[in-house]
């Protein structure tokens, strides 16, 4: 047979340990093998993964799920009943607040009504002197017109002329204690005297006050006019003299005190008709009696706003 048709032999130099790791360590040997070969683990392994994510899913079904506490459902009086509560509560509250500021205005009132009754008071004492000095000084400057208009100045005993004509030029002024008056019309504390009766008593006796305190500004110029008219006709000396007897019988009245002043007739500066006559008009200018009539008035409402003061808020005199 010719070479071709014969089986080739194998060499007796390669062993068959060679022939197999080289058929072993091919490429395609071990492609063969990797697909050829079961997974790691076996049936036990695959079923333990797909217990183990059914497990996973419940974890996160039950972490995604939240379970809200169930409210019990109220009926109608439930609901009204709760809302009465709240509103009871609101009410109980502004109740409160209100009678806290009752109580307070109360407070408040009773304080001003104790400051205004020491005003008042203080008020009365300086208009019973204001009324004694301007009802004596209105009767001695009626003495004097009644002297001036029966006879000549100079047939007039001077010491006569200096005693009345001394109260043609006596200075008229009430200083009223109204701090309190003030300070309450200011800052809109009149309200806190809830009795209407006082309320008007108190506003009638400003009204007077301040229609009071007008009339004295507008004498005070005549007032000066008259200081400077009788300082042509009296010796000032003089006139100190006899202020100083007017002091006197103002403490403690003394009708010999007078007649001895009289009786010295210091000396005038002039016994001209027509400056007695200009004296005697500007005197009767300055309204005295008026002015008694108006302090005397006041005085009366004083009076009054103090007795409705203390029987109001039980206040006691120092």
């Amino acid at each position: 047979m010719s070479e071709r048709g014969r089986s080739p032999k194998v060499r007796k130099s390669e062993s068959p340990e060679i022939v197999k790791k080289s058929e072993v360590g091919s490429p395609k040997s071990e492609v063969e093998d990797n697909n050829s070969a079961p997974p790691a683990g076996g049936p036990h392994s695959e079923i333990e993964n797909k217990s183990e994510i059914v497990n996973r899913k419940s974890e996160i079904e039950n972490m995604e799920v939240h379970h809200h506490p169930e409210v019990e459902k109220k009926g109608f009086k439930e609901y009204l009943l709760e809302g009465l509560m709240i509103f009871i509560a609101v009410m109980m509250g502004f109740f409160a607040e209100s009678l806290r500021e009752h109580i307070s205005e109360n407070s408040r009132a009773k304080e001003y009504a104790a400051t205004l009754y020491s005003d008042l008071k203080a008020d009365t004492v300086s208009l019973d002197k204001y009324l004694r000095r301007i009802n004596f000084g209105a009767a001695n400057v009626d003495t004097l017109m009644q002297l001036l208009s029966a006879n000549d100045p100079k047939d007039i005993p001077s010491g006569k002329l200096y005693w009345y004509g001394l109260f043609g030029a006596i200075p008229l002024n009430f200083a009223p204690h109204d701090a309190t008056l003030l300070e309450m019309k200011s800052s809109g504390s009149l309200r806190f005297f809830t009795n209407r009766a006082i309320s008007r008593m108190v506003a009638e006796y400003d009204q007077r006050l301040q229609l009071f305190k007008s009339m004295e500004q507008n004498e005070l110029g005549i007032y000066t006019e008259v200081r400077k008219t009788k300082a042509l006709l009296f010796n000032f000396k003089y006139n100190d003299a006899a202020n100083t007897v007017v002091q006197r019988i103002y403490i403690k009245y003394n009708r010999a005190s007078i007649d001895s002043f009289i009786k010295t007739n210091p000396p005038l500066l002039s016994t001209d008709k027509v400056a007695f006559n200009q004296f005697v008009e500007l005197v009767r200018s300055r309204f005295l009696k008026n002015q008694a009539t108006y302090a005397d008035s006041l005085n009366h409402h004083a009076i009054v706003l103090l007795t409705a003061l203390k029987k109001e808020y039980d206040l006691e005199d120092e």
